[in-house]
């Protein structure tokens, strides 16, 4: 079992954890406010932007191929080396799925 440091941006947080154990669980057990809803990988409120580092995240099916290298949904990542995440950033999809709705809205 590897232990590994996952820093957070613009926080000052930064937390100890286990390879075996979800991003959002250690989050939640330190007492950090992540957010989340579904916790299966599907509605990407827990998602953050990888800014140095890798995670493992097979089960993160609302995320495509490409996204799943810079993005982890932290309900269902695991560290794979230290990690910096930016918290509440989206990936391209949902971006582009909020503008369309909005667009569709005027």
């Amino acid at each position: 079992m590897a232990e590994y440091t996952v820093e957070f941006v613009g926080t000052g947080e930064t937390i100890q954890m286990s390879d075996k154990r979800t991003i959002l669980q250690a989050c939640l057990d330190a007492g950090i406010a992540q957010e989340y809803s579904c916790r299966v990988g599907m509605c990407m409120a827990c998602s953050a932007e990888i800014v140095e580092g890798e995670v493992t995240q097979p089960a993160a099916r609302a995320l495509t191929e490409a996204e799943a290298e810079s993005y982890a949904l932290t309900c269902m990542a695991r560290p794979q080396s230290d990690l910096v995440l930016d918290r509440g950033k989206y990936p391209p999809s949902i971006e582009d799925t909020a503008t369309g709705a909005a667009a569709a809205d005027d």
